[in-house]
């Protein structure tokens, strides 16, 4: 079965990929923004788990693009 299909189906639609991308990018600038207060060794902690969000931000994007060609 088509995952794609499936999620549509299920009432997922690109909109909510396409917000999911934008928290992602929020997120990920409110980790860099924490890191900046913290100590050297949590410092390394909080950029890497901003790193770790930012990169969700593309798959979002891409999941909203394919539910809104299922759409069509």
């Amino acid at each position: 079965m088509n995952p794609i299909k499936a999620l549509s189906d299920a009432g997922f639609k690109s909109e909510y990929a396409y917000i999911g991308a934008f928290v992602s990018i929020g997120l990920s600038f409110v980790a860099w923004a924490a890191s900046q207060a913290a100590n050297k060794q949590d410092r390394a902690q909080a950029d890497r788990w901003g790193i770790f969000v930012g990169h969700w931000a593309p798959t979002f994007m891409a999941l909203g693009v394919a539910l809104r060609l299922e759409e069509q």
